[in-house]
């Protein structure tokens, strides 16, 4: 009978005060049992139906002669469905030093009477008789104690053939180390009890170790994927530890974020631009779709919004101020490289001849700013690209190229590129819009984007971020991926990282320079994907078939964090504050627009 039955029977009224405290507790304590009990329960022995579930209990029966450190992270790691119960009992120091007499005495027998009959020394006894001195010596100086210790398993599954499966992964594991289990064979019923949380060993199998191999099961050795600074990218899912990274203590600078929308790619790529920021790290940020503005404002960073009639312009033309380690002839030589690049991909695509035709157009432009190999170009003014029009169309074979040119120069889209640049860049955060861009356009106010950015890298070295959001729209073209493959590549020697975000996997694989930036990415994320992608990420960060449910299954914020060749589970979280700041849910920006319209309407008031 439960607690509101017993008070609520057609039982004779009585006061409360009649139903005994202890009588509650008992009745309280078997609706608890109820509610937790498995719908069925089945013993055999080899292990418990308990419901739906399958449950098979082990015990650890014998230790190598030394444990290290850890030994038992690979178990406790593993990616399944298990409970581990490690149960320590201390001993009395004085009785265990009785018994140590008595056992050297008998080693020390044993190495004498072998030796009285000539036989050879047995390796074994020896190695014995110098652990138990060992030990003894540790114990006389209390500097060891010794302890009973079981060490019991219960894995579950959804039938036996998958108990089997996971039973031979741990026993091979666990083999590796001279560690040895065995099934509870007709003791699975205890053998189960004994790995519940409520600290009792039904089954009674026990070793004695001292405290040094003891200290070795310290069972929390979830993997950890941290290093002693940086900032805070999430949580850690298997064990709630800090995942810290500071990418700027890496090999390279470079990350790399793949998920589908609405995964919260935008909202990790935010909490960790506010984050970086405190570090004395300049972000540069391409925007896609005007998700950034807010967070540049909150920050007072620049925000530039660049389309066809805006007023912002950069001229692809610009020259970055040779290093001390380049000479002029180097930094305009690739300029000119990149130009070509550029030039590619605005007038969809050239020929060999139209190649050379616009290489040398473009060294001829310089030239007509007198900007040589030679000449000091940090205290000219660049050429624009109506300059370059005009030196085209004097090189025979230009005409069709100089009609293609004309409607960057002369047509609907000549606001865009052929003016002097008038973007400053000198802030700790810079957000460029191309939201408004004409999608036909998108690919080159990248390119141009991430360009007029790199010439403006290599002026002056500082620690910077640049985030490159929606990168597959430059990686559906040869010559804007190679440019930001140069990036990731060229990138450290500059002091900058580069952040390439995606949701559109299948475009950025399909670019030869897709898995190359990937490789030259110390820092990994995949958050939730989709199944129609998911089997090649699957394939590419070769995920096992857990790890490829985890990412289908994953919610909002939550998926795998690579560095280098390791990997966890991450769930990324932010303050309340951060949350206002960076979040991109509709439905908060509403009410964060709402909230300053407000405000603006008090204020006038």
């Amino acid at each position: 009978m439960g607690l509101f039955d017993f008070l609520n029977s057609n039982k004779p009224a009585s006061p409360v005060s009649a139903v005994l405290p202890d009588q509650v507790y008992k009745i309280a304590e078997m609706q608890l049992k109820d509610v937790i009990a498995p719908s069925a329960l089945g013993i055999s022995p080899k292990g418990l139906n308990l419901g739906t579930t399958v449950v098979r209990s082990y015990f650890v029966i014998s230790y190598p002669r030394f444990l290290t450190d850890n030994w038992l992270s690979p178990i406790i790691n593993l990616d399944k469905v298990f409970d581990i119960a490690i149960h320590v009992t201390p001993l009395n120091t004085g009785e265990v030093m009785k018994n140590f007499q008595r056992k050297v005495a008998e080693v020390e027998s044993q190495i004498m009477t072998r030796e009285e009959k000539g036989l050879v020394r047995d390796p074994t006894l020896d190695v014995a008789y110098q652990d138990l001195e060992d030990l003894r010596d540790g114990l006389t100086q209390a500097q060891e104690k010794m302890f009973e210790v079981s060490l019991y398993i219960s894995l579950y599954g959804e039938n036996d053939a998958e108990i089997d499966k996971v039973e031979n992964e741990m026993k091979n594991i666990l083999d590796s180390r001279l560690v040895y289990v065995k099934p509870a064979l007709f003791q699975q019923d205890v053998g189960f009890l004994s790995t519940l949380p409520i600290g009792e060993d039904h089954l009674g199998i026990k070793n004695k170790l001292n405290t040094s191999p003891l200290s070795s099961f310290f069972p929390f050795v979830s993997f950890d994927l941290s290093s002693d600074k940086g900032i805070l990218y999430g949580l850690n899912r298997h064990n709630g530890s800090l995942i810290l990274f500071d990418r700027f203590s890496l090999e390279n600078y470079n990350s790399i974020v793949f998920a589908k929308s609405g995964s919260g790619k935008s909202y990790l790529t935010k909490l960790e631009i506010l984050r970086t920021l405190m570090f004395d790290t300049e972000v540069l940020i391409i925007d896609p779709e005007r998700e950034y503005e807010f967070l540049a404002e909150s920050v007072g960073g620049r925000y530039f919004d660049i389309s066809l009639t805006s007023e912002h312009h950069i001229n692809p033309f610009d020259l970055p101020h040779p290093t001390a380690d380049e000479s002029p002839s180097e930094v305009l030589r690739s300029n000119i490289v990149n130009l070509v690049g550029l030039l590619r991909v605005m007038l969809g695509g050239l020929s060999p001849e139209e190649d050379a035709i616009v290489d040398q157009a473009i060294t001829e432009t310089y030239a007509l700013k007198d900007i040589n190999g030679e000449s000091d170009f940090t205290k000219l003014e660049p050429p624009l690209l109506s300059d370059f029009e005009m030196v085209l169309g004097g090189i025979d074979g230009s005409e069709d190229l100089v009609l293609r040119l004309s409607k960057y120069t002369k047509g609907t889209w000549s606001g865009f590129i052929n003016k002097p640049s008038n973007v400053d860049i000198n802030k700790k955060l810079v957000c460029f819009s191309i939201r408004d861009m004409e999608d036909e356009l998108k690919p080159v106010a990248m390119y141009i984007i991430t360009h007029y950015i790199w010439n403006s890298v290599r002026k002056n070295i500082k620690k910077r971020l640049l985030i490159v959001d929606e990168a597959w729209i430059m990686m559906k073209n040869d010559d804007t991926a190679s440019f930001l493959f140069g990036l990731a590549k060229r990138g450290r020697k500059y002091y900058l990282g580069l952040a390439t975000i995606t949701q559109d996997v299948g475009d950025f694989l399909k670019s030869p320079y897709g898995l190359p930036i990937i490789t030259n990415s110390s820092i990994q994320l995949l958050l939730k994907q989709s199944p129609s992608s998911i089997d090649i990420v699957q394939k590419t960060f070769n995920l096992t078939d857990e790890e490829k449910f985890l990412l289908l299954e994953s919610g909002v914020g939550e998926g795998i964090f690579f560095a280098g060749l390791k990997h966890v589970a991450i769930k990324v979280v932010a303050s309340y504050t951060e949350d206002q700041i960076i979040t991109s849910d509709p439905s908060q920006l509403l009410k964060i627009k709402q909230m300053k319209d407000e405000v603006a309407q008090s204020k006038e008031l």
